[in-house]
């Protein structure tokens, strides 16, 4: 058997094997939400664009494209998808104090001003998710004056 052949079957056998070892998938059927949503009152627009755009990487619910089927794209999505959360987690609002929900608000500010979120590589295959500079301003504008309760020690709880 030739040197090329015995690679190519070697591959595909680590590639088959990679199969069998999956990633734990970030699913909830908790209303994982809920406290995020009554506390920050997103206008019916900002809440349709953060569901399309946010919160499949920065909540406890992932809604997976068919290719998650498959190693070694299932691993990459997966981290994408942790280190997503561990920046900012919609899920985990109610744990943050007020001083850290401000924070993230602010980061949440400069992340769409700059056009760094949603990522690149994430709207590449998520077209929806792509913002408008309208959707960018309305995100931008909820986030401030949410920002701003916060600051004035009255936002809800």
């Amino acid at each position: 058997m030739k040197l090329g052949k015995k690679i190519a079957l070697a591959l595909l056998a680590v590639f088959l094997g990679m199969q069998f070892f999956r990633p734990e998938k970030n699913v909830s059927t908790e209303p994982h939400l809920q406290a995020f949503l009554a506390e920050t009152n997103p206008s019916g627009e900002v809440a349709g664009i953060l569901e399309t755009s946010c919160y499949d990487c920065h909540s406890n619910n992932t809604v997976y494209p068919w290719y998650n089927q498959v190693a070694p794209v299932s691993w990459w999505l997966a981290d994408h998808v942790d280190e997503g959360k561990e920046h900012l987690n919609f899920s985990d609002w109610d744990s943050y104090n007020a001083k850290k929900k401000d924070h993230k608000l602010e980061e949440v500010i400069e992340m769409v001003e700059a056009s760094e979120m949603p990522l690149n590589e994430y709207t590449w295959t998520h077209e929806e998710a792509r913002l408008t500079d309208a959707q960018r301003e309305a995100v931008m504008e909820w986030a401030r004056q949410t920002r701003a309760l916060y600051q004035l020690g009255d936002a809800p709880k």
